[in-house]
């Protein structure tokens, strides 16, 4: 058989991936996207606070700024259709000190700048009227209403379903290696789990690689940037301390870092987080005890009933930051190749809004090859509720029993996330995301054997999409 050519190939199957993918798919283009991992989110995408950005502290007139608040545009305007739940929490920006407090001014002129109009100081009254929980260290606010918590993994498998449902293919376990271009068509020589040589044949190549986005972008070429790996890590805490705030509590940034955040998450738990490390190891996030202890300390100073509660998981995930603030997207006129790189944390508000972009960029640098044709409808899937101040399956009652307690997932929820026929889950990272199996307090005790069961002959690498075998 031949080897299939396709209009469009996305490297990297993060959020942002994802949501290129889907957006490519929908305008019509028969797209691939090719992921090393062995399932969707295996790099920087699977670890992050999962806050859904106004963009109101983002650099105004950045193009940071104006994906996020199209992406954030986006999600609100489809997330029922997808089932995909918003927690509306509100974000409080806290000044500690003195000189934190003379900077709250200027973070709400920053955001009505960028159009967040809504944003306003709080005096330290208001502010433990909101918060009664937080330190009385706490000397006041700046208010955004609009800040929400959100489902980090539903999402990108949303997107990535529904550019399945009008022919999108996807290749897990599949590292790029290098390229040429013969003045048409890319053809990108990857490797497979077992080393084995794969190639890939198409018009248009969109770099989505995060951590290795520099690395990728020299098949091409030259970057002019360098990616520069910034560890997080986090703190998961037990249920317990979900009701100890209201809101998201934000500190006041630095030139270098967002700072800790202290948030709800949509699974009914509290996180606290992230660190913000340089390191070189572009593909490792450690945690590690000393900087966890730090954490504690930071967060019981902010919050002190944490002491209370137990820390259930721990967490670390890379972030693609480089040595610019903004994203780096650009395209390649002579090579039909576009890099989208420095996606840093606010990828996932955003990666609606780059997608939009990046076909806006597509379409203006490659007028004539990027006129791909009108795609059938997308399907709009009903994604699995997964947060818990929503009805979840366990309540209506699916009909199975529970297998994972700590969480209530049910086999019903597991044998549905292996038994997908357009995107099952193809890993255990996966189906875990997809059903939040095993990431409860015991951290799969009780249910990983159970688990081991159901899964058994379901999942084996390399793992193959729909789209090798379109022609």
């Amino acid at each position: 058989m031949s080897e299939p050519h396709w209009d469009v190939i996305v490297i990297g199957g993060g959020v942002v991936g994802c949501a290129i993918t889907r957006r490519f798919s929908f305008a019509g283009a028969k797209t691939l996207l090719l992921e090393r991992g062995r399932d969707i989110l295996s790099g920087a995408s699977k670890a992050n606070s999962a806050i859904l950005h106004t963009g109101f502290d983002a650099p105004p007139g950045s193009l940071e700024v104006t994906c996020m608040q199209a992406g954030y545009r986006e999600y609100l305007d489809i997330h029922s259709r997808l089932n995909l739940p918003v927690l509306k929490t509100a974000a409080l920006v806290i000044a500690w000190n003195e000189e934190q407090l003379s900077q709250l001014d200027g973070i709400v002129s920053k955001a009505h700048e960028n159009g967040v109009a809504d944003v306003q100081q709080i005096s330290g009254l208001a502010l433990h009227k909101r918060e009664p929980g937080l330190s009385t260290k706490a000397l006041g606010a700046v208010e955004v209403p609009h800040e929400y918590v959100i489902d980090p993994w539903s999402a990108p498998l949303a997107y990535l379903k529904q550019a399945v449902s009008v022919g999108a293919g996807y290749c897990f376990g599949t590292e790029v290696k290098s390229g040429a271009f013969d003045g048409e068509y890319w053809h990108l020589n990857a490797i497979d789990p077992d080393a084995e040589g794969k190639r890939y044949t198409g018009r248009i190549v969109i770099n989505c690689t995060g951590t290795n986005g520099d690395n990728i972008e020299q098949i091409c070429r030259k970057p002019n940037f360098e990616i520069r790996p910034r560890k997080g890590q986090f703190l998961v805490f037990d249920k317990s301390a979900n009701s100890l705030i209201n809101s998201i509590i934000l500190p006041v940034p630095t030139p270098t870092t967002k700072g800790v955040v202290l948030t709800k998450t949509i699974f009914g738990n509290l996180l606290l987080g992230p660190t913000a490390e340089e390191q070189e190891d572009r593909n490792t996030a450690r945690v590690e005890r000393k900087m966890l202890d730090e954490l504690v300390a930071a967060g019981t100073e902010m919050l002190p009933d944490l002491t209370n509660h137990e820390v259930t998981a721990t967490y670390a995930g890379l972030r693609p930051a480089t040595q610019f603030k903004d994203y780096q997207i650009s395209a390649e006129p002579r090579k039909n190749w576009i890099g989208v790189n420095g996606i840093r944390s606010t990828g996932l508000t955003a990666a609606l809004g780059i997608a939009a972009h990046v076909e806006k960029l597509c379409g203006e640098t490659y007028s004539g090859t990027a006129n791909f044709g009108q795609a059938p409808d997308p399907d709009w899937p009903v994604m699995p509720m997964l947060a818990e101040h929503e009805l979840r399956a366990y309540q209506k009652g699916d009909g199975t029993e529970i297998i994972c307690h700590c969480e209530r997932v049910t086999r019903g929820e597991i044998e549905a996330a292996l038994n997908d026929k357009s995107l099952p889950a193809c890993d255990l990272g996966g189906l875990r995301r997809r059903t939040r199996v095993m990431m409860g307090q015991c951290n799969g005790f009780y249910c990983s054997a159970r688990v081991n069961e159901l899964t058994r002959d379901k999942i084996s690498p390399p793992v193959v999409g729909r789209g090798e075998v379109r022609s």
